[in-house]
């Protein structure tokens, strides 16, 4: 009897045993990394340098401010609307100038009639004869006064002219060509000079570039008229074939953040310039992420 119990024993330690490594095995095992939703994108070269960008108009990005405090009267464009230069953007409230050139024009009207009444007196006493008992003294002092209203004039109609330059300023125009991305303002507004929200945002978007941030440890490593590739983000295909324009000579730090939770946020980055045509069929925006490869030259 005590055989049979002691040969149960070891069986049930035994299993107890087993038990407990394939419990210990089974808390402590790691599961297997699942695979990316979306495979990254492939290095095109055989030596290239990773960087991320951003996508700007070719002509950058241009924020249209107000040129001072006032309210929006009007606001004559929408996104997606291509302008020239010069053509009307939006309009401030020009009321209260408007009554000050009103002022300004009838002011001109009353120094004209006194210049125009100085000077037919003028005239007259020159015209008369001699024995009129006319001094010279009479004539020089008549002579006086058509100068001063002259000069009257003179400055009332500047008056208006300045007046008159200032409504100019109160339309803001295009500086530029191009479409219309970002409008920020609506009529009834209250817009101020130096607001770090632009009104507008207007660039050339049939020209697009791309703004890269090197990290600057790897800034020796570029060269200029490098080949590269950017990928928008979530793409592992269809990249875009990029140009190169010129390289920043001004070291940064990063401002572009791509949300990666390893990423570095006190990065100062050596910034490359790229162009690339946009259509259609490519779907890119102003202010969109992309990851970029830079061929690494011998």
């Amino acid at each position: 009897m005590s055989i049979v119990f002691r040969r149960l024993s070891f069986w049930f330690a035994l299993v107890g045993l087993i038990g407990l490594v394939l419990f210990i095995r089974a808390n402590t095992s790691v599961a297997a990394m699942p695979d990316p939703p979306v495979a990254p994108p492939v290095k095109p070269f055989a030596r290239s340098i990773g960087a991320s960008g951003i996508i700007e108009a070719r002509s950058e990005n241009t924020h249209i401010g107000a040129p001072f405090a006032g309210l929006v009267n009007e606001v004559r464009v929408a996104v997606w609307q291509k302008v020239s230069v010069g053509d009307p953007l939006f309009s401030l409230d020009d009321r209260e100038l408007r009554a000050q050139l009103t002022t300004a024009r009838a002011e001109l009207a009353l120094r004209t009639a006194e210049a125009a009444r100085a000077r037919r007196l003028y005239e007259r006493i020159t015209k008369a004869d001699a024995g009129a008992g006319v001094s010279e003294e009479e004539i020089e002092t008549r002579e006086g006064n058509v100068l001063v209203a002259v000069a009257a004039v003179a400055k009332a109609q500047s008056a208006i002219d300045s007046t008159e330059q200032l409504l100019e300023r109160f339309v803001v125009t295009a500086p530029i060509s191009g479409t219309v991305l970002q409008v920020n303002l609506r009529a009834g507004e209250y817009v101020t000079p130096g607001n770090t929200t632009p009104a507008m945002i207007i660039g050339s978007i049939e020209e697009m570039q791309v703004r890269a941030d090197v990290d600057e440890q790897l800034a020796p490593r570029v060269q200029p008229n490098s080949r590269a590739l950017a990928y928008r983000k979530g793409e592992s295909s269809n990249g875009i074939p990029l140009t190169f324009v010129r390289i920043e000579p001004f070291i940064v730090p990063k401002k572009s953040l791509t949300g990666s939770g390893s990423e570095r946020v006190d990065t100062r980055v050596l910034q490359v310039i790229f162009a690339f045509s946009n259509n259609e069929s490519l779907k890119t925006y102003v202010g969109q992420q992309v990851d970029i490869f830079i061929e690494e030259l011998e």
